[in-house]
């Protein structure tokens, strides 16, 4: 016998990861995204120049779920593949990279950096491919799960940097309804 463990044994793995990882990783990027008040209704977001490539607010969300879903299923199938050589460093390297998408939404949100927003995501992409290799070696399915997640954040690349170019003054500027304590 030259495997490790059946079919049936291998699907059952990949369903227990999927029922963990996916649930996890769509409730991190949803808990990332409205602890900042991230899009449309921050008052800040609101009052900056939108770039023409800027898409339907509601298209963030639907994108955003789907692709949280697809990290969750390529995660869970390379972290089933127990016993393949560089699992645990591809792991890691997911966790990484999802930390460093994590960090985005309260850099440009909450914190206004959009200029540092742009420095996260561009390393973002970065961790995002270098996560697609690594997931390749293990299982290549995983990593094309992963292929409209790099789309995607290279187009938010994009789109940051525009952000920035049309708004230099609001690159760290405080809220529109901020409060300024003014001392007597």
């Amino acid at each position: 016998m030259n495997q490790l463990a059946s079919s049936g044994q291998l699907r059952a793995s990949f369903l227990r990861w999927a029922l963990v990882l996916v649930p996890l990783v769509v409730l991190l990027g949803f808990a990332s995204g409205r602890a900042v008040n991230g899009g449309p209704g921050n008052a800040w977001f609101d009052a900056l120049a939108k770039p023409g490539i800027y898409p339907p607010p509601a298209l963030f969300g639907i994108v955003w779920s789907i692709l949280y879903v697809l990290m969750g299923l390529a995660a869970a199938w390379v972290a089933a593949s127990r016993g393949a050589p560089g699992r645990g460093i591809a792991l890691g390297m997911f966790a990484l990279q999802l930390a460093v998408n994590l960090s985005w939404s309260p850099v440009f949100f909450a914190l206004h950096h959009i200029s540092i927003a742009f420095w996260i995501i561009v390393a973002l992409a970065a961790a995002v491919a270098v996560t697609m290799a690594l997931f390749w070696r293990v299982r290549p399915g995983a990593a094309v799960l992963l292929a409209p997640y790099l789309a995607w954040v290279l187009f938010a690349s994009v789109l940051n940097w525009q952000f920035l170019a049309l708004n230099p003054a609001a690159d760290g500027a405080p809220s529109p309804s901020a409060v300024t304590r003014v001392q007597f």
